[in-house]
């Protein structure tokens, strides 16, 4: 075993600052003590220097008018972990509960039951609500119970659910927040009004 020392025996390029991070400890700022967060990478950025310019040939005129090979680099956003870092941050414990800026649909129509009446109307009501420029994902599976066509919704993590069933004989549906669980009775005649002002996609009723 042997030690080295410091310009006795090497002289270093060059020197850095480096620490190992501990929950609570001083912020550099002097801001307060330093809470230790998870995060995900969404973004790449590779310096790839002049290595696959040069053996591309690839060249440019500077400002002088000299030719001179490019610097490369590499910049992106991972679409993927995006979408993935989204979904890791925005669900519970039944499913995910999606923004609604990058949810696969606006309204996730569930109709239940047995009635053909209640299909009938339903996708009625998915017809008005796409004319009207919602995206609509209709659940019209037939000998399926509600229960579980309700948990796959729950699942699935459309921003706005909503089911036509039962309130139907009174004239209503059902309408979920997906993310608050908050649930409104809508009067089947003005549920494309509501569900447009829902979605932010006011439309003139004529």
């Amino acid at each position: 075993m042997f030690e080295l020392t410091c310009g006795r025996d090497f002289t270093p390029d060059g020197t850095m600052e480096a620490a190992d991070i501990r929950d609570g400890d001083p912020a550099p700022d002097g801001s307060g003590p330093l809470s230790l967060q998870r995060g995900v990478e969404i973004g790449h950025i590779f310096q790839l220097g002049r290595k696959y310019a040069e053996a591309l040939g690839l060249s440019v005129l500077d400002e002088n008018g000299k030719r001179v090979t490019v610097t490369m680099g590499s910049y992106g956003i991972g679409v993927s972990r995006a979408v993935a870092a989204i979904a890791e941050s925005s669900h519970d414990g039944a499913g995910l509960c999606w923004p609604r800026e990058i949810a696969p649909a606006d309204i996730h129509l569930v109709a239940t039951g047995k009635d053909d009446a209640v299909f009938a109307a339903a996708a009625s009501l998915a017809a008005d609500l796409v004319s009207a420029g919602m995206r609509v994902l209709f659940d019209d599976r037939r000998r399926i119970s509600p229960g579980v066509k309700l948990n796959d919704a729950e699942l699935i993590g459309v921003p706005t659910i909503v089911v036509v069933g039962r309130g139907l004989a009174t004239g209503t549906v059902e309408v979920t927040d997906r993310a608050s669980g908050a649930r409104t009775d809508v009067e089947l005649t003005g549920a494309v009004e509501h569900l447009s002002a829902v979605c932010g996609r006011p439309v003139a009723i004529l």
